[in-house]
């Protein structure tokens, strides 16, 4: 019981519950050159493509500036590629569905952070600071019942 046990005791023991190596990230590119992520905001998905090139982003087959109209959604879609300092260094072609324009543009924001970590692993740290890799879970709340809408309710009445 007056056995006691020293730090040289426990010294062999330390290799054995050492924390698991670092995670590495490979590039993932196709045949074509580009790599491949899909990016999702709100109800609307994103299929997104990028590879090397110009800088010119294609949505649905139009030019971002007809696509996205409004500035901010235009600003939205580079964010990524400002803050890994890529602009005008990768084409963009992207398919998106559902939602309305703010949760599409989101959507491809997404999709080109995901697939840029994908072409260039070593931006990922980049990205993942600005906070482009995580995926915005917020969506519309569902209207319940007895209820106008999600929380408004009826006008009351005590006669």
């Amino acid at each position: 019981m007056s056995e006691t046990m020293t730090l040289e005791d426990l010294a062999p023991l330390a290799g054995e519950t050492a924390a698991p190596p670092a995670r590495v990230y490979e590039k993932k590119i196709d045949a074509q050159g580009r790599s491949y992520a899909t990016g999702k905001r709100k109800d609307a998905v994103a299929r997104v493509w990028v590879k090397r090139g110009p800088g010119k982003i294609t949505v649905n087959g139009r030019d971002q500036t007809t696509y996205f109209a409004r500035p901010v959604l235009r600003m939205i879609l580079n964010q990524p590629l400002i803050a890994a300092k890529r602009e005008g260094q990768f084409d963009v072609v992207c398919t998106v569905s559902g939602g309305g324009l703010s949760g599409q543009a989101g959507a491809v924001r997404h999709g080109i952070s995901k697939a840029l970590t994908r072409f260039e692993p070593e931006l990922r740290g980049v990205l993942k600071k600005g906070g482009f890799l995580t995926r915005d879970a917020r969506t519309v709340e569902r209207k319940k019942y007895g209820k106008a809408k999600a929380r408004k309710s009826f006008q009351f009445s005590k006669r």
